[in-house]
């Protein structure tokens, strides 16, 4: 059924006469940040259980709630959508990426390859009920004009429609997109400053949009990086930040991590890692030893890692200049932060595939091992590109098995913190299942905006509020009865309770349906579907009924998501 939900300000001092009351009311809803960053592993984060620096964000997660059991969508575009609009992707034009779309999927309901007119996004909703909407960084729900940034409810934006771009310079990192484009507001941007970093200026731009507010009415501000997608990429100091570290290789980094993870309390103790990853049949996304590498080959990868850990660290620093701004400013106190990842890490490198390193060789003066010298210096400065790899992806993603577009928990499972310096109970860690439609609700309710009321031609929010179990009034967010479905490019999970069906099709997995329970097994090592068949059974069923519900579009039997790029691209 499609539904829209009307807002309805509480606070009426948008409209003529309203009283100081409303005024006094309007100004303490709270400002709202909502922080994305993109492709960023489980673990990638030092609460999480990374050696990488996190700092400013592990900061955020000490004046709010850290969560463990938070599930995205395994890739960008759809995982954006669901927290956007708290609507299933299916329903609201991202059915699949637009990038990677099958030849039946294209063109129909529900595929639209953008954001379609049976949504509103939240930007929308709040701007409605008095909030400043301001973005930066990625948007990638859209390109033509109904569907960019400023059409979607927001005041000021500066945004990039493409998946990614190159982090130095205006130019695409794959051959899918023949150029880049990024609006500001209704204006193509053709030329960037000399000193661009895309994590410094998205930043940036942020700040300054937020310092140009002429009154007292909260904001919403939308910081979506393009770290730590490919190209791995950061300024040098951040990434001789981190010699040595990963000399020994993936499966020690790996280890420790999940050591600091049980020692956190961010997995049980009884949590292991699947070392191998033998269900894919693509080798690239099979793991290998460290030991089985020439010594400069060791070099090379581990310079890669510390790329993609510079790039983290540079994130985390350029969210701790946006809080400095607003603690400097005396709005940091009124203000909620959210932060999370889109999905997780990603193992591939397009340049080593046959069809695109000719294109990558032409855009880039170093791409592969053979373009270096011996130190290796180059790598992740301006001219260069770096995609670490399924080792590293897997270390980044650390309990959990497998990747981006995987429906396992490598691909799902992600970073969430809700933090509110005044608002909540500190340093509270919860295993508690959380889906990404979860969002938007839950930023709505902390705005206080009413959605109550419904009209025709608009799908209703699916997800639910966090704030009464962030509050402590519930001690639980999702009904142990109740299923939550998702499915992205045949890939396809049916999550109740503690329990997960999954289903990764060749060449990702072997295309049968497993059952785990991800609160004791994240790693997804024992299927559990001859203990449970009722419950498995059951689960299909509620699978089928998500499908139907939804208008998923099944990929044919042949899919592959890289050879489907590859003829995309060709488009």
């Amino acid at each position: 059924m499609k539904k829209i939900y009307i807002i309805l300000p509480l606070f009426l001092m948008l409209f003529s006469g309203c009283s100081l009351l409303q005024q006094k009311d309007q100004i303490n809803r709270p400002n709202i940040v909502l922080i994305i960053a993109d492709d960023l592993g489980f673990s990638d984060l030092g609460i999480y259980g990374s050696e990488i620096q996190t700092p400013n964000i592990d900061l955020l997660a000490s004046s709010g709630v850290q969560f463990t059991n938070f599930h995205a969508g395994a890739a960008c575009s759809p995982t954006r959508t669901m927290l956007l609009t708290g609507v299933d992707n299916h329903l609201a034009g991202l059915g699949n990426m637009l990038e990677i779309q099958s030849e039946n999927q294209l063109g129909k309901s529900g595929y639209e390859g953008h954001l379609n007119q049976n949504v509103t996004t939240i930007a929308s909703w709040l701007n409605q009920s008095g909030y400043h909407t301001y973005m930066a960084g990625k948007w990638h729900l859209g390109k033509i004009p109904q569907t960019r940034p400023y059409a979607q409810g927001f005041d000021q934006s500066f945004a990039l429609m493409e998946s990614g771009a190159d982090n130095w310079e205006l130019k695409s990192y794959a051959p899918l997109y023949q150029e880049i484009h990024f609006y500001e507001n209704k204006k193509r941007i053709n030329e960037l400053p000399e000193d661009y970093f895309s994590s410094d200026y998205f930043t940036s731009k942020v700040i300054e949009y937020i310092s140009k507010q002429e009154d007292n009415s909260p904001f919403f501000a939308y910081l979506s990086f393009q770290a730590v997608h490919m190209p791995h990429q950061a300024p040098k100091s951040y990434i001789d930040k981190y010699n040595g570290v990963y000399d020994k290789g993936w499966e020690q980094v790996r280890r420790n991590r999940l050591q600091k993870q049980i020692e956190n309390n961010v997995v049980l103790p009884s949590t292991t890692l699947n070392a191998t990853f033998e269900e894919t049949t693509q080798p690239n996304w099979k793991l290998s030893p460290w030991n089985k590498l020439s010594d400069r080959e060791k070099k090379y990868s581990a310079r890669q890692m510390q790329t993609y850990a510079g790039m983290v660290d540079n994130m985390d620093y350029n969210i701790g200049r946006l809080v400095s701004y607003l603690k400097e400013t005396g709005q940091y106190e009124n203000t909620i932060f959210i932060f999370m990842s889109d999905n997780g890490a990603d193992p591939n490198d397009l340049s080593k595939n046959e069809a695109f390193s000719k294109w990558y060789k032409q855009q880039y003066e170093y791409v592969s091992i053979d373009d270096y010298d011996e130190t290796f210096s180059q790598i992740g400065q301006k001219g260069s590109y770096s995609a670490y790899g399924p080792n590293w992806a897997a270390t980044a993603n650390t309990p959990t098995s497998y990747f981006k577009t995987f429906s396992s928990e490598g691909g799902m499972r992600v970073p969430l913190i809700i933090s509110h310096p005044k608002g909540f109970k500190r340093n509270k860690i919860s295993n508690e299942f959380i889906y990404v439609k979860d969002i938007a609700p839950t930023i709505l309710e902390f705005a206080q905006v009413n959605i109550e009321h419904q009209i025709e031609d608009k799908f209703e929010i699916s997800g639910i509020s966090l704030l009464d179990y962030i509050h402590g009034d519930k001690d639980f967010v999702h009904e142990e009865t109740e299923y939550i479905g998702y499915e992205l490019s045949g890939s396809a999970a049916i999550f109740k309770g503690d329990f997960k069906l999954a289903n990764n099709p060749a060449p990702k997995g072997d295309g049968t349906w497993k059952l785990f329970n991800i609160k004791n097994d994240p790693s997804e090592q024992t299927d559990l579907s001859t203990y449970y068949p009722q419950l498995k059974a059951e689960m299909l069923i509620a699978f089928n009924n998500y499908q139907t519900e939804n208008g998923v579009i099944p990929v044919p039997k042949d899919y592959n998501p890289i050879k489907q790029l590859i003829i995309n691209s060709t488009r």
